[in-house]
């Protein structure tokens, strides 16, 4: 077959492709709903759009099980002992000119069809089933690229393996987007990684540096790499003043405030203290307008109680970044700094409490809480932070609905527009489905899962079990700290058994 089997399989592919397009188009054989076109041909649309995304993921899967059999092909078939570099350039040329991409792209899709095909089998079988999209299989390999196999295979099986416990409300990788995908996979890497947290933040410290690059047009791009906290705190404290200058009579957007307050904080203090405040915590400053009140950045800090006391190493979670070492979210608690809030989780399953409230009004600790569960709006897909976000009773306050948390949702601005003035409508999640939203035309779209984990209890901990309502095999109802070595060598002298 070999050549002609491919012709025909891409004429095939061809035609129906025809077919579908033909369909969206509005210009099918026969119309998807004879009782209403209009409708039927929207939700036909809609089918189109489910089947091609899968589609496509079978797509990148064949061009890279293709890259990486032609490049394996052509190394064997080189003469022996070619130049290594050489060699390389020469099949990113072949791909390059192949596909019409340029030879950095090229380049860029070998190293991934090779890290795809000889060490994450999973993310490549997703690939081919049509499950994860290409954006998938990318943050896989950048994210498995500097774990050892070992480290990067039990990734792969975290997200990827159908036999590994997860939460019935988790939902599966391909139906939340690549980028949240890649902060859910980071945050594991960080906290799995066999290197310690503290060993690697070390080094990126070290690295901190700010960059200038010109661009065109005028324009020139400056950023700064810092240690997590710092960089979380200003960024929610150029969006927490840029919302003070926003106004009927305010022209300019956002974006554009975060720019220029960002400019005007570093060009008018002559320093930096003025922007970040107290030892980079965000706190205090002055806002940029006339009779503005100054204003803070609030950033959620959240710290195994364990890794707090010092007993694990841990990784806390800063809210709107990920994982952070525990000495830094230990520093932010004992310097005190009034912008960070600092929030203990359960040390038997990771997640705080709920609170609860019988009136209307929504309280600032219960918004900390919905910025805890949600991260982020709940709108699947949306990336807005939680810091933007409004609080938004799922059953109406007038038709019963209570204040508790089980009972809120916190969407960006857009997503409670939508609400309000459309057909969408948050559901609440239940024991065996995730919370989500469903559309006007009736479908149901999953919102993101967060991926609590239950603390590292510290080998000194000990459980006491056997009591009342304990479950075998769930985490110890009581523990206590034992002695210390020399503590416990004491006891066994002073308490000897008679010889």
């Amino acid at each position: 077959m070999g050549k002609a089997a491919v012709a025909k399989a891409f004429a095939d592919m061809n035609a129906a492709l025809a077919v579908l397009i033909a369909e969206a188009d509005g210009c099918g054989s026969e119309p998807f709903s004879a009782a209403d076109p209009l409708a039927g041909l929207a939700d036909g649309c809609l089918d189109i759009l489910a089947g091609a995304a899968g589609v496509q993921a079978r797509i990148a899967g064949l061009v890279v099980s293709a890259a990486g059999t032609y490049a394996a092909t052509a190394r064997a078939a080189a003469p022996p002992d070619p130049p290594v570099q050489a060699l390389e350039r020469a099949i990113a040329a072949e791909i390059s000119c192949v596909m019409a991409i340029g030879d950095r792209a090229a380049g860029a899709l070998l190293a991934r069809s090779h890290a795809l095909t000889t060490s994450l089998p999973r993310t490549l079988a997703a690939l081919h089933n049509g499950t994860i999209s290409w954006q998938h299989a990318t943050v896989m390999v950048d994210e498995t690229a500097t774990l050892d196999p070992a480290g990067a295979a039990a990734l792969e099986a975290h997200f990827l393996d159908p036999d590994t416990p997860k939460p019935a409300t988790a939902a599966p990788i391909g139906e939340i987007p690549a980028y949240r995908f890649r902060a859910k996979a980071r945050t594991w890497r960080e906290r799995h990684h066999a290197d310690s947290i503290e060993q690697r933040h070390a080094q990126g410290v070290s690295d901190r540096r700010v960059e200038y690059r010109p661009d065109q047009d005028g324009m020139a791009w400056l950023s700064a790499y810092l240690p997590a906290h710092q960089a979380t705190a200003l960024w929610n404290k150029l969006t927490a003043l840029s919302r003070t200058m926003q106004g009927p009579n305010e022209h300019r957007t956002l974006t554009q405030l975060r720019a220029d307050s960002f400019a005007a904080g570093l060009l008018n203090s002559g320093n930096t203290t003025g922007v970040t405040g107290a030892a980079g915590a965000g706190d205090g400053g002055e806002g940029t307008g006339p009779n503005q009140a100054p204003v803070r950045a609030e950033v959620l800090v959240t710290v195994p109680v364990f890794a707090l006391l010092g007993l694990t190493d841990e990784p806390a979670l800063l809210d709107g970044y990920g994982p952070i070492p525990p000495s830094m979210a230990r520093d932010l608690v004992a310097a005190g700094a009034d912008s960070f809030h600092r929030v203990l989780v359960d040390p038997r399953d990771g997640a705080p409490l709920e609170i609860g409230r019988t009136s209307y009004r929504v309280t600032k600790a219960m918004r900390n809480w919905l910025r805890l569960r949600d991260g982020r709006c709940p709108f699947p897909g949306c990336s807005n932070h939680s810091l933007d976000n409004e609080a938004d009773h799922l059953l109406a306050w007038h038709n019963g609905g209570t204040t508790g948390v089980s009972n809120l949702g916190q969407p960006c601005p857009k997503h409670h527009k939508l609400r309000h003035t459309s057909g969408w409508k948050p559901t609440p999640a239940t024991t065996t489905a995730p919370p989500g939203w469903t559309s006007p035309t009736g479908r149901h779209y999953t919102s993101e899962h967060q991926d609590w984990e239950p603390p590292r209890w510290p080998h000194q901990v000990k459980s006491v079990s056997g009591g009342a309502g304990s479950v075998a095999g769930g985490p110890p109802d009581f523990a206590y700290i034992g002695l210390s070595p020399g503590e416990e060598a004491l006891e066994r002298l002073l308490h000897a058994p008679p010889a």
